[in-house]
């Protein structure tokens, strides 16, 4: 979302909002060494801002220490890739760096739709895919946002009805879980379930549905991280209607059927950061 827009001379801020895989099933190991994925994409409230203003030399700052400025950044990768005017970049970060949901990705799609937007540069919607599944995976799917089917890398994209709103509790533990080395502690493959399953899951009530959104990350990573897995075990017994891992993690999310839950499940996390949030 791009607010405040007021001439090409002020600064634009840009909503660059989180995701979460309400399912995610690694199906087998591709030729180029990257994995074939399922997943069900969703987009929710929480969100980081960035805020562009024209400037003499292409640069960016963070409100994180730990998060880097230079060219490794996918803001600056995803600015220049468009042949961005120079532009001061500021991000104010909300999503945590490395939880599985998706920060740098979204910043990245929200520089390029902002920029392209913002400097008039006309850029078709097929190039500005393109160019986001060169700068990451999951960068395609934060053009699109909503609720959308994803399969290859994650960058195929099949738009689904919006699963919204639905009352979210993220619980973010410190530690980080790196996504290669996710992939690397995966011993089997899974099945896909199919677009026109989950389309059907949707259509009756997905949270009817949990036992079929697995995250097949959740196995290995629970191995070696085992209060993830109480996380998500307290999160059910605390009325979610489903729980899971998003991503390679380390986040474990929780779904409930009302905001009252939520927010009395969210009470129970007092010794760890947790935080709400909504499908959106």
């Amino acid at each position: 979302m791009i607010m405040n827009s007021m001439g090409h001379s002020r600064p634009w801020r840009i909503e660059s909002h989180a995701k979460i895989n309400w399912s995610l099933r690694i199906l087998g190991k591709r030729a180029d060494g990257y994995h074939d994925l399922e997943t069900l994409f969703q987009q929710i409230t929480l969100h980081d801002v960035l805020t562009i203003e024209r400037a003499g030399t292409l640069s960016m700052t963070c409100s994180a220490p730990d998060v880097p400025t230079d060219d490794t950044n996918l803001v600056m990768r995803a600015a220049r890739a468009l042949g961005a005017p120079p532009v001061s970049i500021v991000l104010e970060k909300r999503i945590p760096a490395g939880g599985g949901l998706g920060g740098g990705s979204s910043n990245a799609a929200a520089t390029l739709r902002a920029i392209d937007t913002l400097f008039e540069m006309h850029n078709s919607a097929d190039h500005l895919r393109a160019l986001a599944a060169e700068i990451g995976s999951d960068v395609p799917f934060f053009l699109l946002g909503g609720t959308a089917y994803a399969t290859g890398r994650g960058e195929v994209l099949t738009p689904l009805p919006s699963v919204a709103p639905v009352p979210l509790v993220l619980v973010l533990p410190r530690e980080r879980v790196s996504t290669a080395e996710a992939f690397a502690r995966i011993t089997r493959y899974s099945k896909p379930i199919g677009v026109e399953e989950y389309r059907r899951m949707i259509d009756n009530d997905l949270l009817d549905h949990a036992a079929s959104l697995t995250n097949d990350f959740e196995e290995a990573i629970f191995g070696v991280h085992p209060h993830l897995r109480a996380y998500k075990e307290r999160l059910l017994r605390a009325g979610a209607a489903w729980a899971g891992m998003t991503g390679s993690g380390s986040t474990i999310v929780g779904a409930f059927r009302s905001q009252s839950v939520r927010d009395a499940a969210l009470a129970q996390f007092g010794d760890v950061r947790a935080v709400s949030a909504e499908t959106m």
